[in-house]
């Protein structure tokens, strides 16, 4: 049996779950909202228990999100919460760091560089790549309307 994509598509598309919009955003708004509170109380004990600054507990809170991600990741459990959460566990940095050791894990069979380098780098290459070209574009806004960048 041959099908042009056409109804392909919509053959596809009648085997494929319904899936609740209005659920999927709450899960997504949960798990990222419970990132979030995470990433605050590491924070906070940063701050008060290590006697830190705001500005001074920033860098290790973040970097301390980045290695309970990426250990989640190596032992299979943010992807499944990923599975469940969506969008939630993609967006703060938690997310980013999963991407790239998942690609990571994915190639290490390949060798160090051309496997996990090479490939872990493809979805950084582009986040970067964004990344900078956004903050140029910003400050040619901020340039042209005279208002400046400082705290």
């Amino acid at each position: 049996m041959t099908m042009s994509p056409k109804e392909y598509q919509n053959f596809a598309k009648s085997r494929e779950p319904a899936r609740s919009i209005p659920g999927n955003c709450a899960k997504a708004f949960l798990v990222g909202g419970l990132i979030c509170v995470l990433g605050q109380a590491i924070q906070e004990v940063f701050m008060y228990g290590l006697n830190m600054s705001k500005q001074d507990a920033s860098n290790p809170t973040v970097a301390v999100l980045i290695l309970i991600s990426v250990i989640l990741t190596s032992f299979g459990v943010y992807d499944k919460i990923a599975q469940w959460a969506g969008a939630g566990t993609a967006v703060p940095v938690t997310g980013f760091a999963n991407s790239m050791c998942s690609a990571a894990l994915e190639h290490r069979a390949e060798g160090l560089v051309l496997g996990v380098g090479a490939n872990m780098f493809k979805l950084a290459g582009s986040v970067i790549v964004f990344g900078v070209v956004s903050a140029f574009l910003i400050a040619l806004v901020y340039l042209v309307l005279g208002i400046e960048g400082g705290h």
